[in-house]
């Protein structure tokens, strides 16, 4: 029989009011998904200040639920409203994080990717009672898609201007002409971005997912991109192709065998070939994660539901998780045979290792 032991009132109300605001957000998350989707704040951007009408009008939804929808959104922050004019709008602020897609701060791939997981709740119940593996194909379509649009922005910030110049003469080689092995690439921003900034370099590009592999390939060809290839593939099973970059954008801890792929990598490059990995922002240990990481709680939820179920699916099933923090992860490339590794960048959402030797 457990101990009776007496309870903090004030403490218990405490906690009450953070998961009621919790709970009040998760309501906004779904609110904001629904203006996402149905077009209401990029109607709203273009429109500026417009009553209810005006808003359904140009976005062509329905009056009654959008009345209820702002009036939800307007109590969060996300949307303005003059109680005066009775109009509706987004400051500069609200529109860069809600409706513009080009802008680093949108936040709508984060939102759908959330929604995406509440889609298939009895999927991610039965993984965690069975500690079963969960490969990426079992995920509903908002995770592909939401992952893609979170990480874009990044990417396009920070890519080409900031994690490639950090690595040791890499950027020179591309210029001039090197061959670059894009690995896990999604639905391939990161391999278009780099196509067209370096036009003289040949960039592969490798997925085990065919449909992510299709619609990159959608994308590409769009694009006009003669120095880009898409190809269905394991991480493991990448050809030797003397690759002078190789690269794995957010995805190197939901492997089920990071060391053994790495490792593998290795023999894929040139002799003075380079290994950037990105993996997201983290810190070393458990404590100073939930500590001092204001993502953490969201990073190791993340982890809970997609990466490490992602790994467990595969072969060694590792789970090392989106939270293994720098030390970790140099370890790691340094197990796979890496000579010299370093940490060669770091942003607020990302970590850049480079390995080579």
């Amino acid at each position: 029989m457990s101990e009776q032991t007496s309870v903090d009132h004030e403490k218990v109300m405490q906690l009450f009011g953070s998961v009621f605001n919790d709970v009040a957000g998760s309501v906004a998350i779904m609110m904001s998904y629904l203006g996402d989707q149905t077009g209401v704040y990029r109607a709203m951007d273009k429109l500026g200040s417009a009553g209810v009408s005006a808003i359904a009008a140009e976005a062509k939804v329905d009056e009654r639920y959008l009345k209820e929808w702002l009036a939800s959104n307007a109590a969060r922050g996300y949307v303005s409203y003059d109680a005066e004019a009775d109009k509706f709008s987004l400051t500069p602020e609200q529109a860069s994080v809600f409706a513009r897609e080009s802008e680093p701060t949108c936040i709508q791939g984060l939102i759908q990717g959330v929604v995406g997981q509440f889609v298939k709740e009895d999927v991610a119940i039965d993984v965690f009672k069975t500690g079963r593996g969960r490969p990426w194909g079992e995920h509903h379509e908002c995770c592909f898609c939401g992952t893609e649009r979170f990480f874009r922005p990044a990417y396009a910030g920070h890519l080409l201007d900031e994690w490639i110049p950090a690595l040791d003469g890499v950027e020179d080689k591309l210029k001039l002409g090197a061959k670059v092995a894009d690995i896990g690439c999604g639905l391939g921003t990161s391999s278009i971005l780099m196509a067209e900034q370096f036009p003289n370099s040949t960039i592969h590009a490798f997925d085990f997912h065919g449909p992510s592999i299709e619609e990159a390939k959608k994308r590409a060809n769009e694009k006009g991109l003669s120095n880009l290839e898409f190809f269905v593939s394991d991480a493991g099973e990448i050809p030797k192709n003397d690759y002078d970059l190789a690269c794995i954008f957010d995805a190197w801890h939901d492997m089920g065998d990071p060391v053994g792929i790495a490792a593998s990598i290795k023999e894929t490059l040139s002799k003075d070939g380079t290994f950037m990995v990105v993996e997201p922002m983290a810190l070393d240990g458990y404590a100073n994660n939930i500590a001092n990481n204001p993502a953490s709680a969201m990073m190791y939820g993340f982890g809970t539901l997609v990466c490490v179920p992602a790994s467990k699916a595969q072969s060694v099933g590792l789970g090392l998780g989106p939270q293994a923090g720098p030390s970790k992860l140099m370890e790691l490339l340094s197990e796979a045979g890496f000579g010299n590794v370093n940490l060669a960048a770091k942003t607020t959402n990302n970590l850049v290792l480079q390995a080579r030797g």
